[in-house]
């Protein structure tokens, strides 16, 4: 009987194991991402709605209500939406830096052949609509918001993706994941470099030695959750005082984060079975069927869950414990935030804008991924990937125009007047509409009478 229910213990511990920790995390990130998109898109609605009924202002002055946190020597004031663009959002950048990190040591950036594709499909996507942008509004107010257009989407892209059911090749949505990665890298390295401005180098300075200090430290193989924290809290408030955007410092902070494990699967094997021993020990002396643990069924349980935390890298473990938080809370608050604009004909409203922004993201994103992966194809540097067909190719550059988050959040970078900001915002809303839309037509005629692919 005992044997039995060690055997029972045993299966079930090890089958919830794998699932969560060491899993391949592909399937996960779709799934959270495809799913997160539906909460954005009805963040990003209700915004819209509440924006331009009778509760707009009321909507609009709360995210200006000022939150202060002080103590003795410090104080940090700022109102909401800022807590929620410089400080929530850190975290979304720190998800995009582990994600980054790990497809570059053992993902598909892990080697050039798997890399060079979705690398210079992201380079056109990034080069074609700043260029088409600038060309477009030359000599028209706005001109420094050539990096709204940038980036894709992941979640709303991997959302109409998920609508097209099981035809879609797995290969595709790696390409798409891949690009759209090295897109947010992309935009990342814009706002380091021309969205910050009025640098304090001393506090520069001292937050990257902290960074580097931290990646010693990680590569030595000493990681705790709590020091590192406390740390990249210290990292963030200095890039904040700093002048360059706080939300860098999730991106760089996130690269110190190891991806070794530190027990192997053997060791796992071993020291979780002994935890069940003792577990199901107590078993003999307490009915299965009580409510209440004994002392050494507790202690039992708090040892493999501290197994489980060291048998998963430490990147890994928080990439799998902030996808949910991301795609259920942060994104949609940022959403809801950031995407209520107040719909006006006025004369003052910047239309021009609008439009070169809409066609920079539908046409310069069209172009420019399809354009440099078709050449870089054809000229034998990269390889169109297997069960993908170059009209599938065309079709996900388009989509690749989608780009919601990112661009609304360089858009309150590059712009201080609201104006500006609002018709920017029509423009990103307007242009990813389009080119989501645009995007499903061409791939579900791509697609219609191909082989069916499902994924494994």
């Amino acid at each position: 009987m005992l044997h039995k229910q060690n055997s029972y213990f045993w299966v079930y511990f090890t089958k919830q194991i794998t699932m969560n920790f060491i899993k391949e995390p592909l399937s996960n990130f779709i799934k959270l991402e495809t799913s997160g998109s539906i909460i954005l898109f009805l963040a990003t609605i209700s915004a819209l709605v509440i924006a331009n009924s009778p509760l707009s202002q009321s909507y609009l002055d709360f995210w200006n209500n000022y939150i202060t946190i002080s103590l003795p020597g410090f104080e940090l004031s700022k109102p909401v939406l800022k807590w929620i663009n410089d400080g929530l959002m850190a975290v979304f950048f720190f998800l995009i830096g582990l994600e980054i990190k790990r497809e570059i040591v053992s993902g598909e950036l892990s080697d050039f052949k798997k890399a060079s594709l979705p690398i210079l499909a992201a380079i056109g996507g990034m080069l074609f609509p700043a260029l088409i942008f600038t060309v477009l509004n030359y000599g028209e107010p706005g001109s420094n918001g050539w990096g709204i257009s940038i980036a894709t989407d992941i979640a709303f892209s991997l959302g109409i993706l998920q609508l097209l059911g099981k035809r879609v090749p797995l290969s595709l949505k790696i390409f798409l994941m891949a690009f759209a990665i090295i897109d947010d890298l992309g935009a990342v390295l814009v706002i380091a470099l021309f969205y910050s401005s009025n640098l304090i180098w001393m506090y520069i300075g001292i937050g990257l030695m902290i960074v580097i200090a931290l990646m010693i430290l990680s590569a030595k193989g000493y990681y705790s959750k709590y020091f590192f924290f406390l740390m990249g809290a210290i990292v963030w408030v200095l890039f904040l005082k700093s002048g360059i955007h706080a939300t860098i410092a999730g991106v760089l902070l996130a690269l110190t984060i190891p991806l070794q494990r530190k027990i192997n699967t053997k060791s796992f094997y071993n020291d979780a079975k002994d935890a069940l021993d003792v577990f199901v020990a107590d078993c003999n002396n307490v009915a299965i069927e009580t409510k209440i643990l004994t002392k050494n069924q507790l202690a039992a349980i708090d040892e493999l869950e501290d197994i489980a935390e060291k048998t998963a890298p430490p990147l890994q473990y928080l990439e799998h414990s902030l996808h949910g938080w991301v795609s259920y809370v942060i994104m949609p608050l940022f959403a809801f935030a950031n995407a209520g604009v107040v719909f006006s004909i006025a004369g003052e409203f910047n239309f021009s804008l609008s439009s070169n922004i809409a066609i920079a993201l539908v046409v310069g994103k069209a172009i420019g991924i399809f354009t440099v992966s078709f050449l870089a194809i054809k000229l034998k540097i990269s390889e169109l990937p297997k069960y993908v067909s170059f009209k599938m190719l065309a079709g996900i550059s388009i989509l690749g125009g989608l780009g919601f988050t990112m661009s609304l959040f360089i858009n309150n970078l590059a712009y201080t007047d609201q104006g500006m900001i609002d018709a920017a915002k029509m423009g990103v809303l307007i242009g990813s509409v389009v080119a989501g839309t645009l995007g499903y037509i061409v791939l579900k005629v791509a697609l219609k009478g191909a082989e069916k692919n499902e994924m494994p």
